[in-house]
């Protein structure tokens, strides 16, 4: 996980200075398949790619972090839009071991961007309607308007959170909205429980070696290439071999075994999340197959 990129130095990054590895405990990871063009393609070369693939359309950039648009399976088009990103990416900072946030107000913006990556609208926040670091990173915003809104005025759809577990093998691509970057790599596998500093997430998400992700992309969605569908929010890397320290996870299998993975990436799993949310795309914790962490 790295802390936020903020300010000036994010600034100067976007500008074309150094590739900061910014944002808080949980930032992207690299990851990446032998058989998997590793290299992050660039917003022209994407907008020049096959319609059917993968793209930037329902992405967003934050001050500090990447997001997405997204909906639940059986959100409406009426709903008000959500958007997905990392629980360190809170504006709030980093929530602590056992922190729940919910339905706090907020007035944060987001950048909409296109299918080529170019800057379509300014979207605006009205609550953070869940965010936490435990178990998993994740931070859920409210937007001020509605899925409908977004798709009439900018022809631009949300990414559907799926319902069903990732699978190991899966082709997948991590898509940053801050750095107008697309990652390419495949699921290698899941680290049953990864310890990072005070926090630890479960059932998470690794990355083949080469998505080399860095600061900024946190929160990045990961979408299978294959479905199109959201399946987890790219979260973080062990950067220099070190074991459960900050920016360096570690693997702890369920005897208890530690393995550090230096130089690969992790992401977390968003399947669980759709059970926890109602008609209206109201958060409702109490909800059967919920399983996310209460305050």
């Amino acid at each position: 996980m790295k802390k936020p990129l903020i300010g000036t130095l994010a600034a100067l990054a976007l500008a074309g200075g150094t590739a900061l590895a910014g944002a808080a405990p949980a930032q992207a990871a690299p990851a990446g398949a032998a058989q998997v063009d590793a290299a992050p393609l660039s917003a022209d070369q994407v907008s020049a790619a096959p319609l059917s693939a993968v793209s930037f359309a329902g992405t967003v950039a934050l001050s500090n972090c990447s997001g997405s648009v997204v909906r639940m399976p059986n959100s409406a088009p009426t709903d008000p839009a959500l958007v997905l990103s990392n629980g360190h990416c809170l504006e709030s900072g980093m929530p602590g071991p056992g922190q729940v946030v919910t339905n706090q107000p907020s007035s944060r913006t987001f950048s909409l961007l296109s299918a080529g990556g170019g800057k379509l609208a300014t979207l605006r926040a009205t609550k953070v309607v869940y965010g936490a670091m435990t178990d998993t990173d994740v931070s859920i915003y409210q937007l001020s308007t509605t899925y409908a809104a977004i798709k009439s005025k900018y022809g631009i759809s949300a990414l559907t959170v799926a319902d069903t577990h990732p699978v190991r093998g899966a082709d997948i691509r991590v898509v940053s909205g801050y750095w107008k970057k697309i990652y390419s790599c495949s699921v290698d596998g899941f680290a049953y429980r990864l310890k990072e500093a005070d926090w630890t997430f479960k059932d998470s998400v690794r990355y083949t070696s080469g998505c080399n992700v860095i600061g900024g992309t946190s929160g990045s969605p990961v979408v299978d290439a294959s479905t199109g569908l959201l399946v987890a929010v790219n979260n973080t890397i062990n950067e220099s071999g070190e074991s459960c320290t900050l920016n360096n996870p570690c693997e702890v299998d369920q005897s208890g075994n530690v393995t550090v993975h230096q130089g690969i990436g992790y992401a977390q799993e968003t399947y669980g999340i759709p059970a926890c949310f109602g008609p209206g795309n109201r958060l409702d914790l109490t909800r059967a197959g919920c399983a996310l962490p209460r305050p």
